[in-house]
């Protein structure tokens, strides 16, 4: 049951569910390196931040929308040099799913789509594939973590009230899966580590082909917003609807 305490400052507390700061010193306990998912945004930051002061080691990895967009590779190129890392990239599920889903697509390109018979892996095959052809860890043994919070939002709260920090039949693990916000921030500041510039113009990471991202894209970024269109033509529709 979720702790319905009037201090909202308190970290999240759910029956059963091993509070996270134990869960990052079971990890740390555990000697292996922990994968995690890299979104570039605020929560996977945090994770690995913790991640970092609890002595785990992280292997990161990033999985991009579309290839080859200059302000995702700018920050990531940042977040190596800040965190001595190399973050391999790879693409998205949701980019396999739109391409073969034909979204945003002229006609002319249909066929030649549907002929390329693209996969669609899901995060298990992306992290076992990483484990055994990027970092030569063991599959089953090596957990993979997010930054998923309680906290976000209703529906991940009663996904982590459901499933728990730790999902041992996939190897995935929310580290920080009870820090509220101003756990996220203190701990941004804590290690002077700056959000990417998506922040000033989505108020979060990069994470679809709608209005949202596409107009200050195009106003900030007009080459990244040109590649988008390569592998999107008809994505300027959303701005068009708009009337812009």
């Amino acid at each position: 049951m979720i702790n319905k305490e009037a201090d909202q400052t308190a970290p999240i507390v759910i029956e059963g569910a091993m509070p996270s700061a134990e869960l990052r010193a079971e990890l740390a306990r555990a000697g292996r390196p922990v994968l995690l998912a890299f979104s570039r945004g605020k929560d996977s930051l945090a994770a690995w931040l913790g991640l970092r002061d609890a002595g785990v080691e992280v292997r990161p990895f990033h999985l991009y929308l579309v290839p080859g967009l200059e302000f995702v590779d700018e920050s990531l190129a940042f977040y190596e040099r800040y965190f001595g890392v190399t973050i391999p990239q790879l693409p998205h599920p949701s980019l396999f799913r739109w391409l073969n889903n034909l979204t945003f697509q002229v006609p002319e390109r249909r066929l030649i789509i549907e002929a390329a018979q693209l996969p669609e892996p899901d995060y298990v095959d992306i992290s076992r594939m990483l484990c055994e052809q990027y970092y030569a860890l063991d599959p089953e043994s090596t957990w993979t973590a997010d930054g998923i919070r309680a906290a976000d939002s209703p529906n991940r709260r009663t996904a982590m009230k459901g499933h728990g920090p730790k999902r041992e039949h996939v190897m995935k693990v929310s580290p920080v899966w009870d820090w509220r916000i101003r756990h996220v921030r203190a701990a941004l500041a804590e290690h002077d580590c700056p959000l990417p510039i998506d922040y000033e113009w989505f108020n979060r990471t990069f994470d679809g082909l709608d209005l949202r991202f596409l107009k200050p894209i195009k106003d900030n970024r007009p080459r990244d917003y040109d590649r988008i269109l390569e592998w999107f033509p008809l994505a300027d529709m959303e701005l068009f609807r708009a009337g812009l």
